[in-house]
């Protein structure tokens, strides 16, 4: 049989040449070389493989040739080179293959969606999406002149009790019809009246309170702030702040602002009002699911969906019990997760400084005026704990040792301020949406990414060293005591139970790192649902959420989350709202309102900032040595003048007031003070009252709040309304 040999090239003088040797194959039989050749010029081989139960038919799957691989590295480096990069491209493909297999082939991984294209989060018919936009339509929960989307397709124009009746013609595109889809809703409500507020002579000192039952027009706040129309941060202060009187009579001259009256007031003609009566779903509408996108691999919901009759709409004036509306609670949420700090410490000082609880008078104003409420949600041990039965009893005991906490348990806070416990079984088990369900689906999914809890037995030695590894500190962290140790279980928590308080309860859920900067009467006369914009990205950031209780967007937002595995991270909320055109009915309002320096800490806006002037978050606790005079000559009236208020994003280890780090709240809470400042100066054996040098010369923005809050509370100046606290 022939065969194929090589020789080596000999050089012209006879001599081998050691330095270079030949590429050429060789090969011992005609048949291998049709085999090797053959192989030699693909890239690719097939591979078949069985299929379970189909004993006729094989699985192809395509596989990188070696072969081929190993030839051209030898063609192109020599023999050696080429075998060394061929081998390291042959780890380097099985070093990929493990990572990604680490990474993606388990339950609580998922592939990129750059790979693989993002999957929809849809998971309700269109019928049953109509019928949500026209529950919270006839309910007033959609006060805002905005349309409504095409893909919801209504047949019908709403009627929309929230909404005055146009004046004048209404042009003919507007007018209500039924046949085509309606984008516009049909106002039935009453007439508004945009209120002129400011201060009068001789009270110029402080701003006016809010007007009870006064309302926001969100429409014109969104013309004056909405990033998106590139409008600045700064202007949008402006417009807010004179609008709602906060000028306090150092108004300057700018011309006729009727264009800057954004809030407003119901007018009952005659004193007299009957909710009128709203058809809660047409009889044409157009069901087809064409043009939505379901979730992959799940089931559409059961349709329809099951609402309750829609909320009558009632203007302030006319409530039946007072001035409380039973339907629309005025609630504040917080959660937090461990022992109580300086954090959530000032965020409740921000909340009596600013909301008007009727802590200025001892008399009971409850039928004037209807005072909010803050509920503070405590989660005390790691976010996958269970709590023990004796567990709210131990919390409030702790409550009353804490010096932080231990001054809201006083008896003249008890109307305002309420501390509860957290049970994550009991909440979810307590929402008709997620009950029978919820234990289905993981329960720490944010952005697509599951925490699964390790079911963990320390070994002898780390039990009796009382230590864990790294992996499982994620699951015992009570708070994040720096930024390598983030308690980001317990931040997955509270994006979900923000939904579920908001959902059950009613009311305005905030993050613990907020600080209140003025009367949110207004917003709360504003009976839609709302978050706000995650800076320059059109998307949402639920540090601020707004829903109603029991509604129908929230059983949508609820059952869509559930259905996407329990994921309530505010980025994945923007796409439940999306794709479900619901965008209309969680209003993304911009963040100057809640969160004004974000778009200058992103370099954003920065030809024309806010004041103050913040380049990083972190400027709020230690301000710039440029602008270091700012906070003691402007004080809390130089703060974001305008916004509802301030959020100051983490930074939980770092102190509000680094030279008084305890509570400085008089001698009704002395002894709270004198335990935290033993704790402060450990080193010391007398807390004595230190003099003016053991203070910090420059003083930072949050330092500055953090001591005015505590001057209102010990009675040495009034809240930001010229209101003294009387006990």
């Amino acid at each position: 049989m022939v065969s194929s040999v090589y020789f080596p090239n000999p050089r012209q003088n006879g001599f081998r040449d050691k330095g270079r040797k030949s590429t050429l194959p060789s090969y011992s039989s005609a048949v291998q070389e049709k085999l090797e050749q053959r192989a030699y010029k693909s890239w690719w081989i097939p591979v078949f493989l069985p299929l379970p139960g189909v004993r006729t038919r094989r699985f192809r799957v395509y596989i990188p040739n070696a072969t081929r691989i190993h030839q051209s590295s030898i063609a192109r480096f020599g023999r050696k080179r080429g075998t060394l990069v061929s081998c390291l491209a042959l780890i380097f493909i099985i070093l990929t293959t493990f990572a990604f297999t680490k990474r993606f082939a388990t339950k609580s991984k998922q592939w990129p969606t750059a790979f693989v294209g993002p999957s929809s989060t849809l998971v309700f018919r269109r019928r049953d999406l109509q019928r949500i936009w026209q529950w919270e339509i006839a309910s007033g929960h959609h006060p805002s002149r905005k349309d409504i989307p095409d893909g919801i397709r209504l047949t019908v124009a709403p009627e929309n009790p929230a909404l005055p009746p146009r004046k004048g013609t209404m042009p003919s595109h507007l007018k209500p019809t039924s046949g085509p889809v309606q984008v516009h809703t049909t106002g039935v409500g009453q007439r508004r009246i945009y209120l002129d507020i400011q201060s009068r002579p001789p009270n110029v000192a402080y701003p006016p309170r809010p007007v009870p039952g006064s309302i926001a027009d969100l429409d014109i706040v969104m013309e004056h702030c909405d990033f998106s129309e590139k409008k600045y941060v700064r202007d949008c202060l402006e417009v807010l702040r004179v609008g709602a009187g906060l000028d306090n009579g150092k108004r300057v001259r700018r011309g006729k602002m009727d264009d800057w009256k954004y809030i407003y007031v119901e007018h009952v003609a005659n004193g007299t009002y009957e909710p009128p009566p709203i058809e809660f779903e047409p009889s044409d509408t157009d069901v087809s699911d064409s043009g939505l996108s379901k979730k992959r691999g799940v089931d559409w919901e059961a349709s329809p969906i099951a609402l309750p009759p829609p909320l009558p709409h009632r203007p302030y004036p006319t409530l039946p019990q007072g001035p409380c509306d039973e339907n629309h609670p005025r609630i504040f949420h917080m959660f937090w997760t461990g022992p109580f700090t300086d954090k959530p410490y000032v965020s409740l000082l921000s909340f009596l400084f600013t909301q008007n609880l009727g802590l200025e008078t001892q008399d009971d104003i409850s039928d004037i005026i209807c005072k909010p409420q803050l509920w503070v949600w405590i989660n005390p041990g790691p976010a996958a704990a269970i709590p023990t039965t004796s567990a709210t009893q131990s919390l409030f005991e702790e409550l009353k040792h804490n010096p932080w906490s231990s001054p809201f348990l006083h008896p003249r806070f008890k109307e305002a301020i309420h501390f509860k416990l957290w049970n994550t079984t009991e909440q979810l088990d307590s929402i008709p949406e997620l009950k029978d369900e919820w234990r289905n689906y993981d329960l720490f999914v944010s952005g697509g990414e599951i925490y699964s809890i390790p079911q963990r037995k320390p070994s002898s030695t780390e039990s009796a060293a009382g230590k864990t590894s790294s992996e499982d500190d994620l699951f015992n962290r009570t708070g994040s005591k720096s930024s390598q140790e983030y308690d980001r279980l317990s931040v997955i928590l509270s994006d979900m139970a923000r939904f579920v308080l908001c959902h059950r309860f009613g009311g305005t859920y905030l993050d613990a790192d907020t600080i209140f900067l003025r009367d949110w009467e207004d917003l709360w006369g504003w009976k839609g649902a709302f978050a706000y914009r995650w800076s320059r990205l059109p998307k949402y950031n639920t540090a601020v959420l707004h829903l109603n209780k029991g509604s129908a967007l929230g059983k949508f937002l609820i059952r869509t989350a559930l259905r996407n595995n329990n994921d309530f991270h505010p980025m994945v909320v923007y796409r439940y709202a999306k794709e479900a055109h619901m965008e209309g009915l969680l209003l993304r309002l911009p963040d100057a309102l809640f969160d004004p320096a974000w778009l200058n800490t992103e370099d954003y806006q920065r030809d024309r900032p806010t004041q103050p002037y913040f380049t990083a978050f972190p400027d709020f606790f230690s301000t710039s040595g440029v602008y270091s005079a700012q906070p003691q000559a402007l004080g809390f009236e130089g703060f974001f003048r305008g916004s509802y208020s301030y959020h100051f994003h983490n930074s939980w280890w770092t102190a509000f007031d680094e030279a008084r780090n305890w509570p400085d709240l008089g001698p009704k809470f002395s002894a709270a003070e004198r335990a935290a400042r033993i704790i402060a100066k450990a080193n010391e054996t007398s807390p004595d009252e230190e003099s003016v040098a053991d203070d910090n010369r420059d003083l930072s923005w949050a330092t500055v709040l953090k001591r005015t809050f505590e001057a209102y509370i010990r009675g040495e100046r009034p809240n930001m309304y010229g209101e003294w606290l009387q006990w």
